[in-house]
């Protein structure tokens, strides 16, 4: 099995062994990275071509699903080498997120979309149906996107990975919700800022709720019912004024990675700038250093990094790390050290962030 890089799908995979292949889910189709030998990949192989990829996920052995932006979702049964369309039924096309659970002894599938709709598949993506309770929460009316057309969208899917039936929908820009019956019914979570990026559940302690948000960090010990800001925006703090993606370690919960930018998206079109960094925190948030040794500094960091996923394989972690502007930086050593494994790839993107970092030729 290949490990997976997109911005809406699985970010977290143990293995027995290092996986030696790495689908990137690109504005261009999927990219698949091979390891050539130590310290060196090779592309082997692209696939969905012209379709800008927004997540992949690996629901179970023999099945990978991958949501596009404008494109409904399609899947795969031989690891990702051909791909069938999966969407019927599916009355938004726009996926930005999938996620998978077992449920009362199936596989249920979710995806999420702009404008903000949460589906549910109980075949394996053969047919989808909408779940409307999401689309009628009190405060919908707010939802919206900074960016035209500002239309909100549902980021990031979680599984509670102790109550199958428990999901967590991360809408940006809206809040987060959570359904305790599969996806049919939602309440509203509150005590953080609406802008939610994605938030993980760690598995040693599914009390813990980690939060990323357009102005910061969040942690609840409590599932979701009272929250503490770990981490503030701000262009002159460690973690930048805009963090987004979040992985932590299966077995050490403290161990979490972060990657952030200097400034908001509203001011990369200006600055045509972002600042991109990388974080490690080594106690669960209280306190982060930034990431270098073949890594570029914030301050030269032109892209946005869009993807990052963990791999732990016994007590190595290995990360990757995917931008805007068409690279991946690796990792076999818990972050201590980096290195350039691609370049030239279409951007790595969320929807159009890679439009204001595209460098003139």
């Amino acid at each position: 099995m290949a490990l997976g890089l997109s911005h809406g799908g699985s970010t977290i995979f143990t293995n027995s062994v290092p996986d030696d292949e790495v689908l990137v889910a690109t504005l261009d189709g999927l990219v698949r990275l091979k390891r050539a030998r130590a310290g060196s990949w090779n592309v082997a192989q692209r696939t969905l071509e012209g379709a800008h990829v927004s997540s992949l996920i690996f629901p179970e052995p023999g099945l990978m699903l991958a949501g596009i932006f404008k494109g409904g979702i399609v899947a795969s049964p031989d690891n990702g080498h051909t791909w069938e369309r999966r969407d019927s039924g599916l009355s938004q096309n726009d996926v930005y997120s999938l996620a998978a659970t077992r449920l009362e002894g199936h596989l249920r599938l979710y995806a999420g979309t702009e404008p903000a709709a949460f589906f549910i598949s109980d075949d394996r993506g053969q047919s989808w149906r909408e779940a409307p309770a999401l689309r009628q929460v009190p405060g919908t009316e707010k939802w919206s996107f900074p960016a035209p057309p500002h239309i909100a969208h549902v980021k990031f899917i979680s599984v509670a990975p102790d109550e199958p039936a428990t999901v967590y929908a991360c809408v940006e820009q809206g809040g987060m919700l959570r359904s305790r019956d599969g996806g049919e019914t939602w309440s509203v979570l509150t005590g953080f800022h609406d802008d939610v990026h994605r938030m993980l559940i760690h598995p040693l302690h599914p009390n813990r709720l980690m939060m990323v948000t357009g102005f910061g960090i969040f942690i609840s010990e409590d599932r979701g019912e009272s929250w503490q800001q770990r981490t503030r925006d701000g262009s002159s703090s460690a973690v930048g004024d805009y963090p987004d993606q979040l992985v932590f370690s299966p077995t050490r919960p403290e161990l979490m990675f972060l990657s952030g930018t200097q400034t908001k998206p509203s001011r990369w079109l200006k600055d045509r700038f972002a600042g991109a960094r990388i974080l490690r925190t080594r106690d669960g948030g209280q306190n982060w250093e930034i990431l270098g040794n073949g890594l570029p500094a914030p301050d030269k960091w032109q892209a946005s990094i869009e993807a990052m996923c963990l791999e732990e394989c016994g007590q190595a972690i290995a990360l990757y790390a995917a931008t805007t502007a068409g690279e991946v930086y690796a990792s076999e050593d818990g972050g201590e050290s980096w290195g350039l494994i691609a370049r030239g790839l279409a951007p790595i993107s969320k929807g159009a962030h890679y439009r204001p970092l595209v460098q003139a030729a």
